[in-house]
């Protein structure tokens, strides 16, 4: 173990020296998350979770105006569950944990810890649902899921982590497949309207869908160093699990019919990829609309400024507070205003608050965007208005620069040598003709360890011959390397 005065991080690495390093270094200097005792688990800090509770807040505001409710399902799943959907349980074999004592005894059927809860909320279904009359069932939970991983980085990847699974169960195909196209258009609007990151939104291979679905649709961003990130999933089920777990229905023509079902979710990832599409190297640049605090106000310590200064500086922050921004105030006096100011810049605060005797007298206070790091004065009459604007401002302009950037590291190309130059480095996203084949999608992984990440809901026809094998191309896919 590191002594104490080493674990803490003091300098951010560059992005450009050690991207990788570098995101560690803000995720622990920034007090996002921490290692825990337990090997590939982390600790989520007060900071880290205020942003996820941010999120949470907004996605479960539309999952409720979308006409879904939430539940809780049980951790432990009997393994005799699990394993009556055979391609589930084989696709998550490696990944799953298992209980097998209980206190002193050993279980007369090993459990499963959650690694997704398709089994055991397959099973309760099967019990609720009786008739048509009973359909749609939209319900979403919030929970955290346990999967082995072997290699693990703080958010991305973790042996525990927290997210919401939205399961459904409907009449039709059609119905199941509008609920899986729609919540994908949730995210993706949560994504890009909450986190300013733009994502492509499409259809997985089959390669790459989901164990036990029928079709799986993601979300896909692209991060700072290049790499491509899932960001959310959406997975039409079929009537896969439900003849599995005898999920029927009486229909309207008196038959009785098997139901058709979704799944959705999101997870904890979305912090470290809020990190790395907008981070710099100072550290954090938070949206406003999920940074814990959007508006940092520092008094400027002159004279008695604390009968002078300090009361107007708080008159401020109930004025924004009521208006309904979130304000930090930070009147420590054992760190100078330099020092406040790098902290908040490191943490990713949208916009710094200046005030001192001198701006008092002057009716007027300084404003400092994270983003741009603009400095611009503002006058104490209708304040409120005018933070309510920057925030804006600094939302769109972070979009603005996140569709820039992705824009600048798309290619696409017809050209195989062109194609595998692209994947000797990590340069974004590649647009290139595809055959179909399942052989050639490996080949390109072994090759580049570049994957399809999306195909487009349309599936527009191919620009070229496949870059893999020569052949006729059926579509153009979006390829990158990922997370």
């Amino acid at each position: 173990m590191a002594p104490k005065q080493q674990a803490f991080v003091t300098e951010i690495t560059p992005q450009s020296e050690d991207f990788s390093r570098w995101y560690t270094d803000v995720i622990r200097r920034a007090e996002l998350a921490d290692y825990s005792p337990v090997k590939g688990s982390m600790v989520i800090r007060p900071y880290g979770y205020a942003i996820w509770e941010l999120m949470q807040s907004a996605l479960d505001r539309r999952f409720k105006e979308t006409g879904h409710v939430n539940a809780y399902f049980p951790l432990f799943i009997p393994e005799s569950l699990l394993r009556k959907e055979a391609a589930h349980v084989e696709g998550f074999a490696p990944e799953v944990a298992w209980v097998t004592r209980g206190g002193d005894e050993t279980l007369e059927e090993p459990l499963v810890v959650r690694p997704t809860s398709e089994a055991i909320i397959g099973t309760m279904y099967s019990k609720w649902i009786q008739s048509w009359r009973d359909l749609p069932i939209l319900i979403n939970q919030w929970a955290n899921v346990v999967r082995w991983e072997k290699v693990t980085r703080l958010f991305l990847r973790t042996t525990e982590f927290l997210w919401q699974e939205g399961h459904t169960a409907h009449e039709t195909e059609e119905e199941a497949e509008a609920e899986a196209r729609r919540m994908l258009g949730v995210y993706k609007e949560f994504l890009e309207t909450e986190l300013a990151m733009p994502v492509l939104d499409g259809r997985k291979t089959e390669s790459e869908k989901f164990a036990g679905a029928a079709h799986t649709y993601s979300v896909e961003a692209l991060m700072g160093d290049g790499r491509a990130l899932q960001a959310g999933t959406s997975h039409h089920l079929g009537q896969n699990f439900a003849k599995v777990f005898d999920i029927t229905f009486q229909a309207r023509d008196k038959s009785v019919q098997h139901v058709w079902q979704t799944s959705w979710g999101m997870t904890t990832r979305l912090i470290g990829a809020a990190i790395m599409v907008h981070g710099d190297d100072s550290g954090l640049i938070l949206p406003p609309r999920v940074a814990p605090h959007q508006v940092v106000i520092v008094p400027i310590p002159r004279g008695d400024w604390r009968t002078t200064v300090l009361p107007r500086a708080k008159e401020i922050a109930a004025t924004l507070k009521q208006a309904g921004v979130r304000v930090m105030l930070d009147d420590r006096e054992e760190y100078k205003p330099g020092w406040k100011f790098s902290e908040w810049e490191m943490r990713g605060v949208p916009l710094r608050l200046e005030i001192g005797p001198r701006d008092i007298e002057q009716q007027q206070v300084l404003l400092a965007r994270r983003d741009t790091r603009e400095k611009l004065t503002a006058p104490m009459e209708g304040l409120e208005t005018r933070v309510a604007e920057l925030l804006d401002a600094v939302q769109a302009a972070l979009f603005e620069r996140a569709v820039a950037f992705r824009d600048g590291h798309t290619l696409r190309t017809t050209s195989s040598d062109e194609f595998r130059r692209a994947f000797e480095g990590r340069p974004g996203f590649v647009i290139a003709p595809w055959c179909g084949s399942a052989d050639c999608e490996a080949k390109i992984k072994a090759d580049t360890q570049a994957t399809i990440r999306n195909l487009a809901f349309d599936l527009p026809p191919a620009t070229g011959d496949c870059v893999r094998c020569g052949q006729a191309g059926m579509t153009d896919a979006w390829f990158a390397k990922s997370y």
